[in-house]
This record gives C-alpha cells, sequence and structure tokens, in this order.
C-alpha cells in the first residue's frame, strides 16, 4: 500500500496567536482535527498507510493517537476490572496504519522528510500538508503521476483574489470589474506524489518548496496536476472559521468519505 507522509512540526504561530501551546494540526473543523480531515481525505481512497513526521509539541499528536480509541468511541465500563473499558460499535479506522517519528523542533520539512525515509516501503509515496484539504480525487492524481514518468507531482490550484479587480485606462475610466477572480498563476497546494529515488536528492536541511521542489524543477522531473474544484488551506482563525462554517451547513467540499 501507498504510504502518505504528513509534516507535522510546524508552529502555527498565525492561527495561535503565539500560544506555544497550540499544535495546528489538532486545530478543531467540527469537533476532529484538522489533521483527521486530511487523513481521512487518502482514507476515502484505500491509502490508510500514514507517517507522521512530528515537531512543535508533538507530544500532543501522540497523545492524540494514543488515546484515540478511548476519546473518539463509545465504550463501557466496569469500574475496578483490569480489563475494562469495552468498545461498542465499529470503528471507521481501525485499518489506519498510523507511525509517529520525533523529526525535532526545528527542521525545514524537507529534513523531516529525509529523516523519515527509512520508514518508507514502497517505490513511491504520497505527501502533504497538515493543514490544507480539497476534493481531489487522490486516484486520478496518482494515474497522472504514473503516466508521465516524472519523479514528482504536485498538485496545482489557482486561488480567488481577496478583492475586486479594477482595470482602469490612462484617464482612470474604469473599462473592467473583476469581483474575486481566480489567479492566473498556480499555487503548490500540496497533495504530492513522490518517487523515492528523488529524495536522493534531498540534502540534510533542504527546505522541501525553496530547496528540493527547486531543484525537481530545474532537473524537469516536476510535473503538474491541475486541480479545478474546492481546496482551502487554515493559515489564520479567520479560515479555521470558515472551515468549520462549511462543514457545521453539511456542505464541506472535502468530505469525500
Amino acid at each position: 500500500m501507498i504510504q502518505t507522509v504528513i509534516p507535522c512540526g510546524g508552529k502555527g504561530t498565525r492561527i495561535s496567536g503565539g500560544n506555544p501551546d497550540v499544535n495546528k494540526g489538532l486545530v478543531e473543523i467540527g469537533g476532529r482535527p484538522i489533521l483527521w480531515h486530511v487523513m481521512r481525505i487518502f482514507a476515502a481512497y484505500g491509502y490508510k498507510d500514514f507517517i507522521l513526521a512530528l515537531g512543535h509539541r508533538g507530544d500532543l499528536i501522540r497523545r492524540y493517537f494514543i488515546e484515540y480509541e478511548r476519546m473518539n468511541r463509545d465504550v463501557s465500563f466496569r469500574l475496578g476490572e483490569p480489563d475494562s473499558p469495552s468498545f461498542i460499535g465499529d470503528n471507521q479506522e481501525s485499518d489506519w496504519q498510523v507511525t509517529l517519528i520525533d523529526t525535532g523542533i526545528e527542521p525545514t520539512k524537507g529534513e523531516r522528510l529525509r529523516q523519515v525515509a527509512p520508514h518508507l516501503t514502497g517505490e513511491r509515496f504520497f505527501l502533504t500538508y497538515n493543514d490544507g484539504v480539497a476534493d481531489i480525487d487522490m486516484d486520478a492524481l496518482l494515474r497522472f503521476h504514473l503516466s508521465h514518468g516524472k519523479q514528482v507531482t504536485v498538485t496545482g490550484y489557482q486561488p480567488v483574489y481577496q478583492y475586486g479587480i479594477v482595470e482602469p485606462d490612462a484617464g482612470g475610466r474604469v473599462t473592467a470589474y473583476h469581483q474575486y477572480p481566480r489567479m492566473d498563476h498556480w499555487i503548490n497546494a500540496g497533495f504530492m506524489v513522490i518517487e523515492r529515488a528523488a529524495l536522493a536528492q534531498l540534502e540534510p536541511g533542504m527546505d522541501l518548496e525553496t530547496g528540493f521542489l527547486v531543484r525537481m524543477a530545474e532537473q524537469g522531473q516536476l510535473m503538474l496536476y491541475r486541480h479545478d474544484g474546492f481546496w482551502r488551506s487554515m493559515d489564520t482563525f479567520k479560515e479555521a472559521q470558515e472551515l468549520n462554517e462549511f462543514w457545521e451547513s453539511g456542505r464541506a467540499p472535502w468530505k469525500v468519505w
């Protein structure tokens, strides 16, 4: 089974307001950590083997998964008996494989990836961030990656501007107005597929985006998978609120399960 690597080491300064006790991946959307939502997207397509590269407040993520059964399932206790509790009903995540690797507090995402490389078992793997959700077809992404034969595929997305765009002529007369138009450029939306052989290009301490992906592009080994559906990242409290509003309205587009 193809594995999914998720760096979980960022401090999430913008969303935490500087609170050192906040782990960004555990910020809740609809009562579940956003990290859980990301993992559920992959699991919906049968990709249930995860490697989490822990960093800042990784102990919180470790505790979340260690206590997962007790905290997320119905239970029945007989007080004083060592075999209690007994769990009630099925656990939809019972077949998930979750490997937690401590990669340190300060390393870049690229260094975190380099450190978890010994735990990769297949020829290729998924890599994504712990704060971005989308209604992406993971099978289609993988098929695209396998079709072109390059070493790295990154999902691209064209977000909308948060402002209206005005086109004036030389005299100041507005000739066109566009409210929230889509950008012309593609951004890295995460949801990557990487051949394990490409990790030979990953030097100690190298940054993922400004180092590794740049090098792959220079070598002609980076391809873009265009996603034109829903995508959101959660960098700020406002964006977390927006995702919660999607979820509470019952129209969360990333809920593909």
